[in-house]
């Protein structure tokens, strides 16, 4: 099978790069090369989708599967779409669960309300409206499904962890508990979370690759407590004496923690009327194929990550040492679990 890569370079895309070569097919990886190297056994083919004519270095080739990872550019797509969709036996497009209009509800399929779809670029002077990332994974996948819709499998993402995840959304929570001590966390023990591991959504591209598996797929876990989560994590990584300090999000917000990323924020606490954003129904996906490895598996692998990468560096999304400390600072939390617990 001969694979074209639109990326290959950093986290998913590299993943899937990865596995392609793994399974002993032909993956090309087509991009600027500037973000990280391909995978061993990949070929590079320089190209900038920024550019006319970006595609011409792929013309004419036929690719047995090509994978689409555009994060942003409704572009992008769509002119990767009209170079190489006629040359292509089977599209992959990696959506997000970020186009379902409604964050709240619990339990939602694929058959949910979405956003409304953005086709434009965006004004550089303007403040981006809050759903536009959604709604420009909306609109391309309205693009591939009208260009390539008998050969696409539109994988609606949920949050991707594990090896050379950037934001420190999951990662945090093990590179945090493997120091031990007390730890603060969010007093929502039983707001549903969901996640994927990036090596889990990678082997599942290629497994649909190569049975041609269409149409429109949710990729996560199936929604576990937060609590049990960060129970997992504490079980794999945590120091013996460890204390998990649950905080009140009211008291949270006062001091200055934000819900799920960014600085001074506490990773995967979502905010207020986002309860359903990591709690849909997988179940289709499962059957399809999904396979979620044990969370013990991915917490090492984002734990190893972590350690290569630094512990003491700034983090992009997580509590600094100093802010935990003012958070901790005349508390007197009792651990909501044992770390072995």
């Amino acid at each position: 099978m001969r694979v074209l890569v639109l990326g290959g370079t950093r986290m998913l895309s590299k993943a899937v790069a990865a596995e392609v070569v793994g399974r002993g097919h032909d993956v090309v990886c087509a991009a600027r090369g500037t973000s990280g190297l391909v995978p061993g056994g990949a070929r590079l083919v320089r190209i900038d989708r920024n550019e006319p004519d970006a595609y011409a270095p792929l013309s004419g080739g036929w690719f047995d599967a090509v994978v689409d990872v555009a994060w942003m550019s409704y572009r992008w797509v769509t002119e990767a779409l009209r170079a190489l969709g006629d040359n292509a036996g089977h599209w992959t497009f990696v959506s997000s669960m970020n186009v379902y209009a409604d964050k709240n509800t619990c339990g939602q399929g694929i058959d949910a309300p979405l956003v409304e779809p953005v086709r434009g670029e965006g004004d550089p002077g303007q403040q981006d409206p809050p759903d536009r990332y959604g709604g420009v994974k909306v609109a391309s996948e309205m693009a591939v499904r009208e260009a390539v819709g008998d050969r696409a499998f539109v994988l609606r993402s949920g949050l991707i962890v594990g090896p050379d995840d950037p934001t420190d959304r999951f990662g945090y929570w093990p590179a945090r508990l493997s120091r031990g001590g007390r730890v603060v966390v969010p007093d929502v023990p039983d707001q549903l979370t969901q996640y994927v591991d990036v090596r889990d959504l990678a082997s599942w591209v290629v497994d649909a690759a190569e049975s041609r598996l269409v149409g429109t797929f949710d990729g996560a876990c199936a929604p576990l407590p937060l609590g049990k989560l960060l129970g997992g994590v504490a079980a794999v990584v945590a120091p013996p004496g460890t204390e998990l300090v649950p905080v009140a999000p009211k008291v949270l917000t006062e001091m200055g923690v934000s819900p799920w990323a960014g600085p001074n924020s506490l990773p995967l606490w979502l905010p207020a009327g986002c309860a359903g954003f990591t709690a849909h129904d997988v179940a289709p996906s499962l059957a399809a194929g999904l396979r979620i490895r044990p969370l013990a598996d991915t917490v090492r692998a984002a734990l190893a990550d972590e350690r290569r990468r630094g512990l003491d560096r700034p983090g992009v999304a997580g509590l600094t040492p100093t802010k935990e400390n003012e958070v901790l600072s005349g508390l007197d939390g009792e651990p909501i679990f044992a770390p072995n617990g």
